[in-house]
């Protein structure tokens, strides 16, 4: 008897994973290329050579060690995507200080809870963006900041953890104004670097280790609220440098970077990715605009764009493209949500994009799995999401048992590798449940691999909700709604949405006798919830479907919401 090919792969590579450290790799890269441009803010009208970023790095890196954050410390960032951020980025990497990413989006009771749970010792933060004002949800979170002074340890009993805020104005944040008496200026930061010298910076950035945990980022694992991943120096250089490597990127590349920093997406496959070979970031505005993205690309001459479908979407839409000049784009990674065929064909023709490339992936994995290839047809390109990287394993294991599947036949993806994250942040089980004693990273994602490597992407395990490349946690929301006096039951689940992907919906049962509406609960979760989060659908019902056992049954009420929002689209049509 002929046994069934299993779905397994190993990707080995001729070129060996990288045994350094962030700043170790990116010392060499510096040497190489001193005078080429490595960063353009177009927005704060802002550009710095290698040798120039290499500068304001070590500034950076000595006034963290002047303020007295340490290794092994952690060090959140909450704000849109500027050259601060970056310099953050590679500063925190350079004497083992551990980046938190934090959602600009999130509101305050979101920020309590990243800051809680990563036990954040130091905040770096923008006055405000759009409708959020950062600075009155942390006076409100942290009164001590009303009353502190600089530099000084805030004692707040909620945020027993948290010492420092430090406020920046990314149009001038040397000259930033104090806010109130216990922020902290970026001034004061880069001040406090004087008192460090070089040897003792060096000394610090030589102890490092390249499996020293370097981010965190926050996401759902598998159901429930945002964990905290922690990734290291091996874990997302290497990432970042075989992407690079798989995508043909040089120094002679530059990459515009649409999407937002504080995901692994722009963290690691946009910023790291280009310092990890030498190449220009483009940061085209502080958060998504696409006349914004389309004039840098023009502009700055840009070799590649990555972002999600909605993104791409609305470029391509935007009333004026016509008047922009395409011509230099080569190659890019689309990801965040699958991709139709005509929009590959679109982003492909009209935006001269013929390199451009799917990646499928995952925060606990560093996060890239699977990217498509220049090389292979229109058909695998938007029907699968390529194969994995090099040094990395993947294979399709049964749901229930856990045996590897035969080719073709659809099971969940599993990942191991250098590329898997160290831990979640202070929750074992958590990471026991993640992976497994073998070492595999289950995805929680469903798909098949055909006999060359490549995997089909067919749903998700997980309840988790992809809406224009943002992760949103259901259970989340429901524990939300679910504290409204007036609420006694509520179920939030994604419904497919040509746009976004997919959108919110919460089917919401109310307490005997009582009454609210749309507009009503709206207005409930404005402040309270990221926009993003607020769910699209509201739907108010009587009962749910369950089980008999007294489950809620999800796909039963995704089936009927699908069905009504069809049936009403027909009628409008």
């Amino acid at each position: 008897m002929i046994r069934a090919v299993k779905s397994y792969f190993h990707r080995g590579g001729m070129e060996p994973l990288l045994g350094k450290t962030i700043p170790e790799h990116f010392s060499d890269i510096v040497s190489c290329y001193p005078e080429r441009e490595a960063v353009v803010a177009v927005a704060q009208n802002r550009r710095l050579s290698y040798g120039e970023l290499d500068k304001e790095i070590t500034k950076l890196a000595k006034g963290l060690l002047g303020a007295g954050f340490k290794k092994g410390e952690r060090v959140g960032v909450w704000a849109t995507d500027n050259l601060e951020w970056l310099l953050l980025q590679i500063a925190t990497a350079r004497i083992g200080v551990v980046l938190v990413n934090i959602n600009p989006a999130y509101r305050q009771r979101e920020l309590a809870y990243a800051l809680q749970c990563s036990e954040v010792q130091g905040l770096f933060v923008i006055p405000s963006f759009r409708d959020s004002d950062y600075l009155s949800m942390l006076t409100s979170l942290v009164p001590e900041l009303l009353t502190g002074k600089p530099l000084s340890v805030l004692n707040n009993q909620a945020l027993p953890f948290l010492r420092t805020v430090v406020v920046y104005d990314p149009a001038a944040p040397e000259t930033t104004a104090r806010p109130a008496p216990g922020f902290t200026l970026w001034s004061e930061i880069i001040k406090a670097g004087e008192a460090v010298s070089e040897p003792v910076l060096e000394a610090m950035t030589s102890s490092l280790d390249c499996d020293e945990p370097i981010n965190i980022q926050y996401t759902s694992g598998t159901t429930g609220f945002p964990k905290a991943v922690v990734l290291t120096h091996h874990n997302i250089l290497n990432n970042a440098y075989f992407s690079a490597k798989a995508m043909h990127f040089t120094e002679q590349d530059r990459l515009c970077v649409p999407v937002p920093f504080y995901h692994c997406f722009g963290m690691v496959l946009a910023n790291l990715l280009c310092l990890s070979v030498g190449a220009c970031i483009v940061i085209p505005a502080e958060h998504f605009d696409p006349q914004a993205v389309l004039k840098a690309i023009d502009n700055e001459k840009c070799t590649a764009i990555h972002g999600v479908p909605t993104m791409f979407i609305a470029e391509l839409e935007s009333q004026d493209f016509a008047d922009y000049d395409m011509s230099s784009l080569r190659t890019g990674i689309m990801a965040g949500a699958p991709c139709p065929p005509p929009l590959m064909r679109r982003v492909m023709e009209e935006m001269h994009c013929r390199e451009i490339l799917i990646g499928y992936g995952e925060t606990e994995a560093s996060p890239l799995t699977h990217l498509t290839s220049r090389d292979d047809s229109l058909e695998r390109r938007t029907e699968t999401v390529g194969k994995n990287l090099p040094h990395q394993e993947v294979k399709v294991v049964e749901l229930n048992g856990g045996a590897t599947v035969p080719l073709g036949v659809v099971g969940e993806i599993c990942f191991r590798g250098y590329h898997l994250m160290h831990e979640y942040y202070g929750n074992e089980p958590g990471t026991r449940a993640a992976i497994d004693e073998h070492g595999w990273l289950h995805s929680g994602d469903l798909g098949s691999m055909d006999a060359e490597g490549y995997v089909k992407i067919t749903g998700r395990m997980k309840e988790m909700i992809i809406r224009g490349g943002e992760n949103i946690y259901p259970l989340e929301i429901e524990s939300f709604l679910f504290a409204h006096p007036k609420i006694q039951q509520v179920a939030v689940f994604g419904v497919p949405d040509e746009y976004y992907g997919e959108q919110v919906v919460a089917w919401i049962q109310l307490q005997s006798g009582e009454a609210l509406t749309d507009r009503e609960l709206r207005a409930y979760c404005e402040g309270q919830l990221a926009h993003f989060k607020i769910p699209a659908y509201i739907r108010f019902v009587d009962r749910f479907p369950m089980t008999v056992t007294g489950k809620l049954q999800k796909f039963r009420m995704r089936e009927l919401e699908v069905e009504k929002l069809n049936q009403l689209k027909g009628e409008r049509e």
